[in-house]
C-alpha cells in the first residue's frame, strides 16, 4: 500500500494512519487529537481550506498544513 498525505484524500475516502512527519511538538499535538498509528480515518470534507475527518467516532477539523504531515495508507 502506498502512503500519501491526508491532504490528498477526497471526500469519502478512508485510510489508516501510518506515520506523522514533523517535529516532536507537531507529532504530540496530532497524537493528542487521535491521529495515532493504526487509527482509521475517513475524510468528510476536503476543500480549499480546512479538512474535516471522522476519527474514532468524532469529527476533527485540521488545517491543510497539518494534513500534509499525516501519512495515510489507502
Amino acid at each position: 500500500m502506498a502512503c500519501v498525505p491526508l491532504s490528498f484524500f477526497i471526500e469519502g475516502e478512508k485510510g489508516v494512519v501510518d506515520n506523522i512527519s514533523g517535529g516532536e511538538k507537531i507529532s504530540k499535538r496530532l497524537y493528542e487529537m487521535g491521529f495515532n498509528k493504526g487509527a482509521e480515518v475517513k475524510v468528510v470534507k476536503n476543500d480549499a481550506g480546512t479538512i474535516i475527518v471522522s476519527l474514532s467516532g468524532c469529527r476533527v477539523a485540521i488545517g491543510r498544513g497539518l494534513a500534509q504531515k499525516i501519512m495515510i495508507n489507502r
